[in-house]
Parts: structure tokens; sequence; C-alpha cells
């Protein structure tokens, strides 16, 4: 999974390309808390949280090596055709959709790159795969934290697939911010392990190509009355069917 500095640069090039309002975003710390929101309960990020969960029920994935989430699904349960009780809960869940989307893009790509080049499969593999998308994440130059309001707060705890309990949002508000300050110094004497910058940063060009495109056609959609079921999007886009295998993901 791409890392949380990954995630953060994903939202400031978001609002840096587009007004996130007209993309249905119209609480932003919410949408960047919402691209932290699968991995809160998988162990890996945040420390000491009240319960965990497992990354694939979190990112709704099947088990595998490198596994890819299925965004698809996660929008046409929670997010296809409803009505959101605030803002705040709206930007939340489509930062968790959009935190599916990357994780199936840096995911799936790596997978067709591992398989491309014949790597052992394995948790030597995914290490070093961790550590390059890391890498990556330091040199994006983020800023943007989250900040733990009543209304984040409040849309945490009523987020559908499971609740985010009050101590786990600032803890993980905490893990954020900690991120963020990390990552305004590159880690000396590091180098790409598999991957390099190139590969790094077309797969970042992608995602947010893809997110753009969806939450647009999504918008035009609704303001027609229209169905927004993910297969809806994805014509009204003009994007290839989804893939179950994360393949033929741009």
């Amino acid at each position: 999974m791409p890392s949380w500095n990954i995630h953060t640069a994903h939202v400031e090039r978001l609002a840096a390309d587009r007004e996130l309002a007209d993309l249905g975003i119209c609480d932003t710390n919410a949408y960047l808390f919402g691209n932290y929101v699968p991995d809160i309960y998988v162990g890996f990020m945040v420390a000491d949280t009240t319960y965990r969960l497992s990354y694939c029920l979190t990112h709704v994935a099947l088990p595998a090596v490198i596994p890819v989430p299925d965004a698809d699904r996660f929008w046409d349960t929670y997010v296809c055709n409803r009505t959101f009780e605030t803002p705040a809960v709206q930007s939340l869940m489509l930062g968790a959709w959009a935190h599916l989307v990357a994780d199936r893009f840096y995911n799936g790509n790596f997978r067709t790159f591992y398989k491309t080049h014949d790597m052992p499969a394995g948790e030597e593999l995914r290490k070093r795969k961790q550590g390059d998308f890391a890498l990556f994440g330091c040199s994006l130059g983020i800023t943007s934290h989250v900040e733990a309001t009543s209304e984040l707060v409040e849309a945490a705890k009523g987020f559908r697939c499971y609740s985010i309990l009050e101590d786990d949002v600032v803890r993980s508000v905490e893990s954020a911010s900690a991120i963020v300050r990390r990552s305004a110094k590159l880690p000396a004497g590091r180098s790409y392990q598999l991957l390099s910058e190139e590969w790094m940063a077309d797969v970042f060009e992608a995602c947010n190509e893809r997110t753009i495109k969806w939450l647009e056609a999504w918008r035009a959609l609704e303001a027609r009355g229209a169905r927004c079921a993910a297969a809806d999007v994805r014509t009204e886009a003009g994007l290839s069917p989804a893939t179950p295998d994360g393949a033929a993901l741009r």
C-alpha cells in the first residue's frame, strides 16, 4: 500500500488541479482524513488502536501477496446514489474511496511489475516495495495536517463500514501529522531498491487523473439525476471496465 505521505500528496495535488467542491468534496479536512481511514485499524500506521481489522476487510480486497482493493465495490456499496448526513460524512466517504483507488493503482501496477520481472513473491518483496513507496512519499513536499474537529469525530463515528472511535481518530491524526513532519526530510543515503522515481511518478499521475475523471463523471451523472453505480461512472468517464485482478488500471 502507498504510505500516508503519498495519500496526503494526492489530496494536495487534487486540490491544486481542481476546485474540490466541484468534485463533491465540501470538507477538505474530512476528505484528507478519509484518505487514511482504510489503514487505521490494520495495525501498520497507527499504534494501539481500540481494535484491529484485516487489510482485506477494510480495503475490500481478496487475499493475495500484493492485494488489490475493489474500489468499485466500495463505491456501489457505500457511495452510489446515497444521501449523506453532512458534508463531512460525504467528504470522508469519498476520501476512503480515493484511498482504495490509490492502493489499487500502486499495488496493481506493482503486481504487474514484479510478475513481468519474474521476481519471487513474498515478505521480502513486500518490504522492498514498501521502502520504495515510502522513499517516493518523502520526495513530495507535503504540508497538510488533519484537525480532529467535532465534525470530523462525528463523521468518523458514523463511518458506514465500521465505526471509528474518537480516541482512534485522535491517534490517527497524530500519526498522520508525524508522517508529514518526517516527510520534510529525505532519508539519508536511501535509494530505490526495486522501482524508480519515474515509475512512481507515472503511477502518481495516472492515479490523480483517474480520480479526477471519476469524480467529474459522478457529478455530471448526479446533475442529470442519473444512476451513479461504478459501471455508470466508468461509462460516463470513458473508462474501461474494472478487472478483478487489478490489471489495465489506466
